[in-house]
Parts: structure tokens; C-alpha cells; sequence
């Protein structure tokens, strides 16, 4: 894979991880307008099947499996309740946290979650070994979570949400 295709995978993953504070961000003022964080989750998840559902049709792909589906462990559908657990937490965390403050510790949730997801190749992923650099990272990744949630300016306002 050449550098330039690399830096374009790259990217894309920072625009996926940039977007989900707009997305929380969002949802806390449907939550807000509709009355119950967990509508603005089923809106939200509403909306995501509306606009799946074109481009899958677009893309002309074919139909899953029903002897994948009917096999299927149940593990493989938690995918689901993880994306509820997210946004609903997101939608009641953010407005207490602030936006930099709620990211900051689900980022740092994801990666200690994903090092050892890796680390024990978990999910049939390929397994890739914690390290030294690596935990290096976590600390330094924490640290910015302290910075970031514990030495902010007091809030402006009054945000509430559920």
C-alpha cells in the first residue's frame, strides 16, 4: 500500500471519529426537543436505516444469508445495542461533561477497549500484542483526559438533558 493510500485510510478514520461529536452533539438537542434522550436514540437509529437503506440499493447488494443469519452467534449482533448504549449515554453524559470532556473519556474507553480486543484477538480479529509504546500511550491519552476534563473553564449556560 503506498504512503499516499495510507494517509487517505488515515484520514478517513479521523473524519469518522470527528463526526461523532457533531452527531452526540445533535442528538442531545432532538433529545431535548422530542423530550426523552432514548427517542432521539430511536430517531437517530430511525434516520440511519433511511439513508442506508438508497446507498444498499444503489450499490445493487445482494441480500444477507439466511443460513448466516439463522447460524450466527449472538455475539455478532451486539453491534446494535453497543450503537444504542453509545448514543443514549452520549446524549445523557455530553450536556453534563461538555462535548471535549464526554469524547476525551469515550476515547480513551475505546482504546483501552481496543487494545485488548487486539492484544487478545478477540471478535476473530488478528491478534496484535500490547507493548510498552503502546501503554505509553494509554498514559498519555489519560493524561489529556485529566487536562481536558478537570482543568476547563467553568460552563457558560445551562445544559440538561433526560
Amino acid at each position: 500500500m503506498s504512503t499516499l493510500h495510507w494517509a487517505g485510510w488515515l484520514l478517513l478514520a479521523a473524519f469518522a471519529g470527528a463526526v461523532v461529536p457533531f452527531q452526540s452533539a445533535i442528538n442531545v438537542n432532538l433529545g431535548r426537543g422530542l423530550g426523552h434522550p432514548l427517542w432521539a436514540t430511536l430517531a437517530s437509529l430511525l434516520v440511519s436505516v433511511v439513508v442506508l437503506l438508497p446507498i444498499i440499493v444503489a450499490m445493487r447488494l445482494p441480500l444477507p444469508s439466511l443460513a448466516f443469519i439463522s447460524k450466527a452467534p449472538l455475539w455478532m449482533w451486539a453491534g446494535g445495542a453497543f450503537g444504542v448504549c453509545f448514543i443514549s449515554l452520549a446524549l445523557v453524559l455530553l450536556p453534563k461533561l461538555g462535548a471535549a470532556g464526554f469524547m476525551a473519556l469515550a476515547l480513551a474507553g475505546q482504546v483501552v477497549a481496543s487494545l485488548l480486543l487486539d492484544h487478545f484477538g478477540w471478535f476473530g480479529l488478528v491478534e496484535r500484542p500490547i507493548s510498552l509504546p503502546k501503554v505509553f500511550g494509554v498514559v498519555l491519552l489519560m493524561a489529556g483526559v485529566v487536562l481536558i476534563q478537570f482543568f476547563d473553564a467553568p460552563a457558560k449556560g445551562l445544559a440538561t438533558a433526560g
